[in-house]
């Protein structure tokens, strides 16, 4: 029995025994993966999806896919080019078995990186910019703006001492001229 799964933004049609190469997976190397945005399995056909059927597979590889180079020139009096090589992770599956029902039944982790997966997930997740993890979004949090929060100063901004006033250049004023 054939199968249609979806996964990283690909369609790929299975059967158990082929080995995939899929965009990377959040998995080690002989870990079970469970898919379960499949499209169609036999002769049915899902609308968008089979509901209750998956695909399980096992995690032979993470693989580099070949690379490929581009190259820019800018022609005539632009005297610049930049060439530039990438490499595309890919995760090598051998599918072990197609279900059409019981997806919910199995102990199989579901693929990270797969539509459900992230839906899933993303209720737990509080979204931050990347880089600013370890800042906590409500600033209050922080250990300097508690202290700041603590004594009562967190708004204001210190006060003028009369020494930073003194030393402050006179100004001119229009009967000195």
């Amino acid at each position: 029995m054939f199968a249609i799964l979806k996964t990283g933004g690909k369609q790929y049609r299975v059967q158990p025994g082929d080995v995939l190469r899929v965009e990377k997976l959040n998995a080690a190397a002989g870990d079970t993966v469970q898919f379960n945005d499949i499209l169609m399995v036999g002769s049915t056909i899902g609308s968008p999806l089979v509901s209750g059927a998956c695909v399980q597979a096992e995690v032979l590889d993470q693989i580099k896919a070949d690379k490929v180079i581009t190259f820019h020139k800018r022609r005539r009096k632009h005297s610049s080019q930049r060439t530039r090589g990438h490499r595309q992770q890919l995760t090598l599956l051998r599918v072990t078995d197609v279900l059409e029902s019981g997806a919910e039944r199995t102990d199989v982790a579901v693929a990270t990186g797969t539509r459900a997966a992230r839906r899933a997930g993303e209720a737990d997740v509080t979204r931050t910019a990347p880089g600013t993890d370890r800042f906590a979004l409500n600033r209050t949090e922080q250990p300097e703006m508690s202290r700041r929060v603590a004594s009562g100063a967190a708004g204001e901004k210190p006060a003028e001492t009369e020494t930073t006033a003194a030393t402050a250049a006179p100004q001119n004023t229009a009967s000195e001229v």
